[in-house]
């Protein structure tokens, strides 16, 4: 099986510009392709994952690949699948998300002895002279068809500003630049970003007379159609700091049983046969492969060690034999009033409730549990001196915190 019957087969193909040119490409280990990454947080997400395993992949079969950095484009915002206009940004701000990002994509792809490519689109943006902009670029992109694309409509509705109209001209002049400056012949992205991607290869084609190739990834929704990497308490983050091991392993060991399999090819480097022999499983044998799931991609994110224990606090807690393998959360000093703590800022400040009254709720329903304890009194507080050794809080069956000062 070739790399792209493979990526086929996992179903991470969803459109591309010339299947026979790119297939040949990437097989061939000719591919200098390029994925960009707008530095709208200080970490990369479950969003982005797919993206760097399909980075890897290639890498692997001898291509080359380029992590585009959009500090350039995060000053305008992506309109795709927006309804509203993102939030501006400072430069500050960006630099910081971009230094962080760098430090995370050295997980997954090999930097050494010119084997990828980090740039950062700011680098050649933010020098952009306007008029000259205009005179170069704006004339091989027509209005019409730029307002038809599928990135724009949902904004439409709302009001497109003219800033993020811009922002399919400043991809297509990242794609020209790649191409002329690094020779990069290939674009990868989201599905939802292919009128932009196409953007790219046509002004390539109408300024040089050459042809680039685009092709999306399968944007990785659950069997309801929403996309993946979303928890109460918000994104699933690739940062530690911001989503521990544990509760990104948690995260993929409680996917529905119609989204396992899904995962595991779209996600892991298991080999395709293997995974395709789990497809008959059933019942437990989907918790099985649920485990799998979920300590395959924390080690790919957080290594052998960190995966390791996630997996085995999980397996203590899951069977009740030991609470001092769930993961932590510390409360300080200023965190108490005369000494005390309610249960309900315990709950919100361990992220195990996402507000104060979604902690209510939980309490007076019965659904939370302190050292195995039912608590239903939403006035019940804790000493400094009580959460000194730690107590173990319980939301629910799947959510734990051992909570201490």
């Amino acid at each position: 099986m070739t790399l792209y019957e493979e990526l086929k087969e996992r179903g991470l193909i969803a459109q591309v510009t010339d299947e026979k040119l790119v297939s040949e490409l990437i097989n061939d280990g000719k591919a200098v392709f390029y994925i960009g990454f707008d530095p709208t947080a200080d970490s990369l997400h479950v969003g982005h994952f797919m993206a760097l395993c399909l980075m890897k992949r290639l890498q692997m079969a001898g291509n080359k690949p380029i992590a585009l950095i959009g500090g350039g484009t995060a000053m305008i915002g992506d309109p795709s699948g927006k309804n509203d206009m993102r939030k501006m940004m400072t430069a500050e701000t960006i630099s910081h998300n971009v230094e962080c990002f760098k430090k995370q994509m050295a997980k997954f792809i090999d930097f050494s002895n010119d084997r990828a490519l980090l740039v950062n689109n700011a680098d050649w943006l933010l020098n952009l002279n306007y008029i000259e902009m205009l005179r170069d670029i704006g004339p091989h992109f027509s209005v019409n068809r730029m307002l038809a694309a599928e990135c724009y409509k949902q904004r439409m509705e709302r009001g497109l500003t003219f800033l993020e109209f811009n922002y399919m001209i400043m991809q297509s002049f990242d794609f020209y630049k790649l191409f002329t400056d690094y020779g990069c012949n290939l674009q990868f992205g989201g599905d939802d970003q292919w009128s932009n991607m196409l953007g790219g290869t046509e002004l390539i084609r109408r300024k040089l007379g050459k042809d680039a190739s685009a092709m999306t990834i399968t944007l990785l929704l659950n069997s309801e159609g929403k996309k993946m990497g979303k928890t109460e308490k918000g994104a699933v983050w690739l940062d530690p700091e911001k989503t521990t091991p544990f509760e990104f392993y948690q995260y993929w060991r409680n996917v529905g049983d119609a989204d396992v399999i899904k995962c595991l090819k779209m996600l892991t480097f298991l080999p395709i046969e293997e995974i395709k022999k789990m497809e008959a499983w059933e019942g437990s044998e989907l918790n099985k492969a649920k485990e799998i799931l979920a300590y395959e991609l924390t080690n790919l994110v957080h290594g052998e060690e960190e995966a390791g224990k996630a997996q085995e606090a999980a397996k203590a807690l899951f069977g009740g034999s030991d609470p001092s393998l769930a993961p932590e959360y510390r409360l300080e000093a200023s965190d108490f009033t005369d000494g005390a703590i309610d249960i309900l800022s315990i709950l919100t400040k361990a992220g195990l409730a996402p507000t104060r009254s979604e902690a209510r709720r939980n309490v007076e329903q019965g659904g939370i549990t302190v050292e195995g304890e039912k608590v239903t009194d939403i006035r019940t507080v804790y000493s400094a001196e009580q959460l000194s050794a730690g107590l173990l809080f319980k939301r629910g069956k799947k959510n734990f915190k051992k909570v201490l000062f």
